[in-house]
């Protein structure tokens, strides 16, 4: 499944959103200036090598020891441009809705520690791992997991591919949401004791979604608007979560 778009149009300037898209570009075009060689010691310098933080004395990179600052940059590497722009797309469809209940400033914080709550669960499962873990997914799995939980009744066009036949479809986000983060578990279960779940972070994504919901109502403001819907999907006005 592929998002396309979908159905809450935002009121609030995204400027967080903006700024995030800004320095993944930044640094994804400063990663392609690089050698294969230098490519490889920047992604195991700042993305995060489990092993190096819980068995240090065990790794190729102990003379290197982690530092705080690649608990946060990893989540502004990439591993091509699929893997870029997958992400920022996903980040462009939920997460400006997401910095309209919040302010830019309190979105920021959440999309950091979400990112570190993704990171977090993943090293629960991987901790011998010498794999570094980059990309902005986990930290965007939580701004999807607060869209889980705000907008359950949006719609979210959906790209389907069935053979070689694109399908599209408009999937409720509580259906979109809640499959995604079925597979992702689903994955992360059956990637336990099977090495590397084959590059792919599944319980990553799923600690972030589950950080989203959690961290949700502590970042949401009171005097902030949203679009609220109805059971039916059909938007009845604007809200503020003081009314409710």
């Amino acid at each position: 499944m592929f998002p396309i778009r979908d159905s809450i149009p935002r009121i609030h300037t995204p400027w967080g959103v903006y700024l995030i898209i800004a320095l993944n570009a930044a640094v994804f075009l400063f990663e392609l200036s690089l050698t294969h060689e230098q490519l490889f010691e920047f992604v195991h310098l700042y993305g995060v090598v489990p092993a190096r933080y819980l068995h240090a004395e065990g790794t190729v990179w102990e003379q290197h020891p982690g530092t705080i600052l690649s608990l946060f940059s990893y989540m502004f590497l990439h591993g091509g441009w699929m893997h870029f722009i997958v992400n920022m797309w996903t980040l462009w469809i939920f997460a400006d809705n997401i910095e309209d209940v919040m302010g830019t400033v309190r979105f920021l914080i959440f999309y950091l520690l979400c990112g570190l709550a993704a990171l977090g669960l993943h090293m629960v499962f991987n901790a011998q791992s010498m794999m570094p873990v980059l990309g902005a997914s986990g930290a965007i799995a939580g701004v999807m997991g607060a869209y889980f939980l705000l907008y359950p009744h949006s719609k979210v066009l959906t790209l389907i591919p069935i053979i070689f036949i694109p399908y599209f479809v408009d999937l409720p986000a509580v259906i979109y949401l809640g499959l995604w983060f079925l597979i992702q578990l689903s994955s992360g279960i059956s990637s336990v004791g099977a090495g590397e779940s084959g590059g792919i972070a599944w319980w990553a994504h799923a600690g972030g979604f589950l950080g989203g919901i959690l961290l949700l109502p502590l970042f949401r403001q009171s005097k902030r608007c949203y679009f609220c819907y109805n059971s039916r999907g059909r938007r009845i006005g604007v809200a503020r979560w003081s009314d409710h």
